[in-house]
């Protein structure tokens, strides 16, 4: 596999992020917006699936649908950003402001995993 070291890298965070998301899920159900149902298991359904685009990432049969579903999972995930930002909630009690800049940084990450569809 000749693939570059960033796609490693990328592939390496979604699945930390994954495993995160059952290692400690009440940081993200309490940020899930309320008229959404079942935090519990969206917060199942998107620890998996950053486990599982993050390994379709590595494989270059998969990279480019690995990369599709991380834009469309950052773009499912954002209200939960955005709420998060609104109602100032976290385990980590950040700042307003970074909160704030964070929601950019998911066009970032967009954009990084479109680099992948090409």
């Amino acid at each position: 596999m000749n693939l570059p070291w960033h796609l490693y890298l990328m592939a390496f965070l979604y699945i930390c992020a994954g495993i995160n998301h059952f290692k400690n899920p009440g940081m993200y159900v309490r940020i899930i917006p309320s008229y959404l149902p079942n935090p519990q298991l969206l917060n199942i359904l998107s620890g998996a699936a950053e486990i599982i685009l993050g390994i379709l990432l590595i494989f270059p049969l998969t990279t480019v649908i690995g990369a599709w579903g991380i834009i469309a999972l950052l773009i499912a995930v954002f209200p939960a950003n955005w709420n998060m930002y609104c109602k100032k909630k976290g385990k980590f009690s950040l700042l307003k402001i970074i909160l704030l800049v964070r929601l950019p940084l998911q066009i970032v990450l967009i954009l990084w995993a479109y680099l992948y569809t090409l």
